[in-house]
C-alpha cells in the first residue's frame, strides 16, 4: 500500500473524539507522573510522615487509581465517556490542587481538626478515583471513533503518549520543583490546572462516540456479579496472582526508591529528572523488544521480562548511586517492555470468547494488587534496614528476591498450566 493512500487511511479512520480524548490524556499522564515522582518526598520530607506511614498510604491510593479501572468501564458505558471523562478531570483538579494546599494557612484549621494523617489520606482520594476513569473512556474512545483497519494503530497511539507522559511528567516535576524554584507544592497546581484545562477541552470538544452494534451496556449490580465470574476461573487468577509480584518490584521506584535515595544517597537528589529515564527508554526499545521477543513463547516472555526487571535492582544494593539508580531504570524497563504486551495478550487468550471484555478489566488487577503490598512493604524496608539495622541498601536484596520468585512460579506456571489449552499456550 502506498504512503499516501494509507495516509488517506489514518485520516478517514480516526473520528475527531479519537484525537481529542487522547490529546487530553497527554495532559493527564503528565500531571500523574509529575506527581507521583514526588509524592513519596513530599509525604516524608515536608509532611514529615514516617516511611512506613507514606507507603502505606502510597499503596492505599495507588490500588484505588487500578481498582477503580475494573469497573470504571462499566460507568463510562452506562454514563457516557463525555460527562466520565469531565468528571474525572474535576476529581483530578480538585484533589490536585488540595494536595498542594496542605500547608497553606486556610487549610490549618482543618489539619489540626482531623490530623495530617487522615486529611492526607481523603486528599488524596480525590486524584486517586480520576485515572481509574479516566483510563476505560480514553480506551473506549479508540475503540469506537477509530475504523477497523486502523484500530492497531490506534491503540499504539494510545500506549505510545501515555509513556511519553511517565517520560515528561516527571521532568516537568523536576523543572517546577528545582529548575523554576517553586517548590513541591506547585507541583500539585500546576498538575490541577493541566488537568482542569482537559475539563474544558472535553466539554468543547469532544463529542460522544457512536456505539458498535455489539456494546452491551450492563447494570452496575451485573457487572459487580461479573466479579465471581472471572474469580471463578482458577487458571486466570492464579496468572493475576502470580503477576502481581512484578508490580510490588515495579512500583518501588516511585514508592521507597526517592525516599531511599534522598535519605541515603543524597538528600539534594532530583529523583524527579531521573524518573524521566524510565519512560524515554520505553519509548525508544519498545519497537526493538517486540521484535526480538516475537517467537517466544507468551508466558516465557513474561518470565524473563519479570526476571530483568528483578534483578535490575541488584544495581542499587551492590553500589547505590543516583548514576546506578539511572542505569537500573533503564534495565527496568527493558524488563517492563519485555513483558507487557504479552501479558495482555496472554489475558485475552484466557478469556471465553463472549467475555473478552470482563476479563481485560481484569488485566488491571495485579497492577492494584502490586501497589497496595509494594506501598506498605517499602515502608517496612526503609525502616527495617535504614533506621534499625543501619545498612539501608540491603533493602534492595528483599526486592530482587520477590522478582526472582514471580518469575519462577510464571515459569513454572507456564510449564503446568498452559499446556491445557492449546490456544492460551500460543505464542
Amino acid at each position: 500500500m502506498a504512503f499516501a493512500q494509507r495516509l488517506d487511511e489514518i485520516r478517514a479512520g480516526f473520528q475527531p473524539p479519537f484525537w481529542v480524548a487522547n490529546f487530553t490524556e497527554i495532559f493527564e499522564r503528565v500531571a500523574y507522573y509529575s506527581t507521583t515522582a514526588v509524592l513519596a518526598i513530599y509525604l516524608t520530607e515536608q509532611l514529615h510522615f514516617s516511611s512506613e506511614l507514606a507507603g502505606t498510604i502510597l499503596g492505599v491510593t495507588g490500588f484505588v487509581v487500578y481498582a477503580l479501572s475494573i469497573l470504571a468501564g462499566t460507568l463510562a458505558d452506562r454514563f457516557g465517556f463525555r460527562r466520565t471523562l469531565m468528571l474525572a478531570y474535576l476529581l483530578l483538579t480538585a484533589g490536585y490542587f488540595l494536595l498542594g494546599s496542605l500547608e497553606t494557612s486556610w487549610m490549618a484549621p482543618l489539619r489540626h481538626a482531623i490530623g495530617d494523617e487522615w486529611l492526607v489520606s481523603l486528599v488524596l482520594l480525590l486524584p486517586s478515583l480520576g485515572p481509574g476513569l479516566v483510563k476505560p473512556c480514553v480506551a473506549g474512545t479508540t475503540a469506537r471513533a477509530s475504523s477497523e483497519n486502523v484500530r492497531s494503530l490506534g491503540y499504539s497511539i494510545y500506549y505510545t503518549l501515555v509513556n511519553i507522559g511517565g517520560a515528561v511528567g516527571p521532568f516537568m516535576a523536576w523543572l517546577v520543583r528545582q529548575r523554576m524554584g517553586w517548590g513541591i507544592a506547585n507541583v500539585f497546581r500546576m498538575a490541577s490546572l493541566s488537568v482542569f484545562l482537559m475539563f474544558w477541552v472535553t466539554l468543547l470538544f469532544y463529542k460522544e462516540p457512536g456505539r458498535t452494534d455489539d456494546l452491551r451496556v450492563e447494570k452496575i449490580s451485573t457487572a459487580l456479579k461479573n466479579m465471581f465470574v472471572v474469580l471463578g476461573n482458577g487458571r486466570y487468577v492464579t496468572f493475576l496472582l502470580i503477576s502481581s509480584g512484578f508490580y510490588i518490584v515495579y512500583w518501588q521506584i516511585f514508592i521507597s526508591a526517592p525516599i531511599f535515595l534522598r535519605r541515603f544517597v543524597n538528600p539534594n537528589a532530583n529523583v524527579d529528572r531521573i524518573l524521566s529515564i524510565e519512560g524515554v527508554t520505553i519509548i525508544c526499545f519498545q519497537i526493538l523488544v517486540a521484535y526480538l521477543t516475537q517467537k517466544i513463547p507468551a508466558v516465557l516472555t513474561i518470565a524473563i521480562g519479570f526476571l530483568v526487571a528483578a534483578l535490575s535492582w541488584i544495581l542499587l544494593a551492590v553500589h547505590p548511586s543516583m548514576f546506578v539508580f539511572g542505569a537500573l531504570l533503564v534495565v527496568l524497563a527493558l524488563g517492563e517492555l519485555t513483558q507487557a504486551s504479552r501479558y495482555y495478550e496472554y489475558c485475552s487468550r484466557l478469556a471465553p470468547p463472549e467475555q473478552q471484555g470482563l476479563y481485560m478489566g481484569y488485566a488491571f488487577l495485579p497492577i492494584a494488587i502490586g501497589y497496595a503490598i509494594a506501598g506498605p512493604l517499602g515502608g517496612f524496608l526503609l525502616h527495617e534496614f535504614g533506621d534499625v539495622l543501619h545498612r539501608p541498601a540491603q533493602m534492595w536484596w528483599a526486592v530482587v528476591a520477590i522478582g526472582v520468585l514471580t518469575a519462577a512460579l510464571m515459569w513454572l506456571y507456564g510449564r503446568i498450566v498452559t499446556p491445557v489449552n492449546a490456544k492460551a499456550s500460543a505464542s
